[in-house]
């Protein structure tokens, strides 16, 4: 993405891979320099294009811990 600068941190996961490679991930990250935060969203094989996502503080990341643990799923 053009202006914004991102660095992955840390890979905690792939949730899902679609046909054609790509793969929702939870990652920690730095963007713009910031501190770090959890992010969850679709990203190219090779890292260079993203989709869509959601980044969460960690604080945010244990209240949706705590969501899903008290689901009936």
């Amino acid at each position: 993405m053009a202006g914004i600068k991102y660095k992955i941190e840390e890979n905690e996961g792939v949730l899902s891979e679609s046909a054609k490679g790509w793969k929702k991930e939870l990652n920690l990250i730095s963007w713009n320099d910031r501190e770090v935060k959890y992010d969850i969203r679709d990203w190219a094989p090779e890292h260079d294009k993203m989709g869509k996502g959601v980044t969460l503080t960690r604080g945010e990341l244990k209240e949706l811990r705590n969501i899903l643990n008290n689901m009936n799923l």
